[in-house]
């Protein structure tokens, strides 16, 4: 009944996720969130409620999962079968949920294929994902907000809405992927507390011009939403905003902001650093007004702060990760330069390439991870990211 999937990973391969949709409106969003759970390796079983199929047809789901939907409570009892006790399900995701639906989960009332689901998942340990969907005053009644303070302290996870347009619209199809992601992977990082810097700095010529550097951020951004994925608490340090629910943000502009930002949070306590940031190496006095065009200018350059070394001053025992990029080099000299930074500020783990060739502001790279061993890295700096996330597990 189904198409054919296309998988862009296998972070999900192997489990069965029952999606339990209620009679939101979102409820029209099921089918692309369910094929992207799918090509992530999900296995995925549809639950509807009676008000969910007045908005999305059954038969849409049954074409988006490849399996039959449930749509009652029969002989066969379905909600034993994936979230009783030894169940099939992995997890049960709840998207959207409508706060009548909350609150009944909350109190215990199952008089719907969803709540009966919830309720058997809870009794038997299977976790539970609630994705909410409904007007904005809907979702800030007091009792509702009550409910879902109620049902965290269960261990209940909710992913946030947006709220815009005075709606809570249900959260994006990336953030619930991800969300599963982490709730069913590894978790081999869960407890540490990991801080990362990504992307080009931006030194200020005057208040319009900057100074900056081909590096686009994906690299850091990858290396962040994989640690979240393994459960670390993950902090990134970068010129963006990516605004992932758990990952904490700074956006930073210039290498001055970027490194009294990270010796600052550090202090909160990390089991590591990754300084994965193309920082400037030089920095410019500001012009206070826009420079005229109409005349040749000169730019005088100094130094900026090096992040690692005032880093490794301030807490001589943190792990750190290094990025070493080199251009028009062999590659014993690139090996030779990274092992020297190595060496020079006692790093666990060195990133080395030849950007010459490629690498910064591409989706692609080739690199060498470079610790006590060698290995060489190529492909997405997705698959890049998993390769060194492999390392930090070992190394922490």
């Amino acid at each position: 009944m189904s198409t054919q999937i296309i998988q862009s990973s296998n972070s999900l391969e192997g489990k069965t996720i029952v999606l339990g949709i209620t009679g939101s409106i979102a409820a029209v969003r099921c089918v692309e969130l369910t094929r992207e759970l799918r090509r992530h390796g999900a296995g995925v079983h549809a639950v509807m409620t009676q008000a969910a199929q007045k908005i999305i047809h059954p038969e849409a789901m049954r074409y988006a999962t490849g399996n039959p939907v449930i749509t009652e409570i029969t002989g066969s009892v379905e909600h034993v079968e994936f979230c009783g006790i030894g169940g099939r399900a992995a997890l049960l995701l709840i998207a959207p949920c409508t706060a009548n639906t909350i609150g009944k989960i909350a109190h215990g009332i199952d008089d719907t294929t969803v709540t009966t689901f919830a309720t058997t998942a809870f009794g038997s340990g299977i976790p539970i994902m609630i994705v909410p969907a409904m007007h904005e005053s809907m979702y800030d009644h007091p009792i509702v907000i009550e409910n879902i303070g109620k049902l965290t302290e269960l261990g209940v996870e909710f992913v946030n809405p947006i709220l815009e347009e005075g709606a809570a619209k249900i959260a994006s199809n990336e953030e619930i992927v991800l969300r599963a992601e982490r709730a069913l992977g590894s978790k081999n990082l869960a407890g540490k507390r990991i801080l990362i810097t990504g992307g080009a700095t931006a030194e200020a010529i005057d208040p319009i011009r900057i100074l900056t550097n081909r590096a686009s951020g994906k690299t850091g951004i990858e290396l962040a939403l994989e640690a979240f994925r393994r459960g670390a608490d993950v902090t990134l340090v970068h010129r963006g905003c990516i605004g992932i629910q758990g990952i904490c943000e700074f956006n930073v502009e210039s290498a001055q902001d970027m490194t009294e930002t990270v010796l600052e949070e550090l202090g909160k306590g990390y089991d590591l650093l990754i300084s994965a940031a193309a920082i400037s190496d030089f920095t410019v006095k500001p012009s206070k007004n826009k420079i005229k065009s109409d005349k040749e200018v000169t730019l005088t350059l100094k130094p900026a702060p090096k992040l690692i070394k005032q880093v490794r001053l301030k807490y001589p025992e943190l792990k750190i990760i290094g990025f070493k990029a080199e251009t028009g080099v062999t590659e014993d000299e690139l090996i030779m330069s990274a092992r020297s930074s190595m060496e020079s500020s006692r790093l666990s783990m060195v990133v080395a390439n030849d950007v010459s060739s490629g690498g910064m502001g591409t989706d692609t790279n080739e690199v060498y991870l470079i610790d006590d061993g060698i290995k060489k890295v190529s492909g997405t700096k997705h698959e890049i990211a998993k390769e060194i996330m492999d390392k930090v597990g070992a190394l922490l």
